[in-house]
């Protein structure tokens, strides 16, 4: 990992647990298993991908879903992280999921994101975007 004392894991992370490749989905594993933080968008983004690319059973969808829950500390996302997205996605030109993603790491003072889709070595503010799998 990045060193990050308190990493925020992207929704790519957790969709790499169910990869056919052996070496992310071990990776993946790794660091749920390290524990960290994701949030609720995380969750919905994750079960949406399960069912309509990987084409898993609601059973098999709530069995990962469960074993997230337990790994990882689950934040909300507040009118407060909107707001916050909504202003790095104007400041930074992100997507307003990413930005949600940022602002989420942020508001639950987190150190790291690990992310494959957002730009590796990227910083807000005190946050820095770590590529994982690099």
């Amino acid at each position: 990992m990045s060193g990050a004392k308190r990493p925020f894991l992207d929704t790519n992370v957790v969709v790499y647990l169910l990869s056919g490749d052996a070496a992310k989905a071990s990776k993946a594993e790794s660091l749920i298993a390290s524990g960290g933080v994701i949030s609720v968008q995380v969750l919905n983004e994750f079960t949406s991908v399960a069912r309509r690319k990987l084409a898993l059973s609601w059973a098999e969808t709530g069995d990962v879903l469960e074993a997230l829950k337990a790994n990882l500390e689950i934040v909300h996302v507040t009118l407060g992280v909107h707001e916050r997205a909504v202003a790095l996605a104007s400041a930074h030109e992100l997507n307003i999921y990413d930005a949600s993603i940022v602002a989420a790491a942020l508001e639950s003072n987190c150190d790291a994101v690990l992310s494959e889709d957002m730009q590796h070595g990227q910083k807000f503010e005190s946050l820095r975007i770590h590529n994982p799998f690099r």
